[in-house]
């Protein structure tokens, strides 16, 4: 299961972690897991060089594991790119997060 977390402190944002892998199917053919990369890798991308957001990343590929701090108080740029993340992940997670035997993703909020 994929588990991504979002962090936030007085309503702002402070960042995200993503781990573990969907297992919605084999390798190389698991959509869920290639949906989600691409928002994350996006996002992260598009705050880094879009918005011009200072952020530490740091990420395991072999464990899916990626996260994304903001050590700053990020702009208005910044919070339209991860509401928009947030959008397409719950998107995913209602029609591809879980069948009757298994949950593939979930999205979480943590105050920090």
């Amino acid at each position: 299961m994929t588990t991504i977390t979002i962090y936030k402190s007085n309503g702002c944002y402070k960042g995200f972690t993503c781990e573990g892998h969907a297992e919605y199917a084999k390798e190389g053919s698991d959509i869920v897991c290639a949906a989600v990369s691409i928002l994350v890798i996006n996002t992260i991308n598009s705050i880094e060089e879009l918005a011009r957001e200072r952020i530490i990343v740091s990420s395991d590929e072999k464990t899916g594991y990626i996260s994304c701090r903001f050590p700053n108080k990020i702009n208005e740029k910044s919070e339209l790119l991860m509401e928009s993340m947030i959008m397409g992940l719950r998107s995913i997670e209602k029609k591809y997060g879980k069948s009757i035997r298994k949950q593939y993703l979930k999205l979480t909020f943590e105050e920090v």
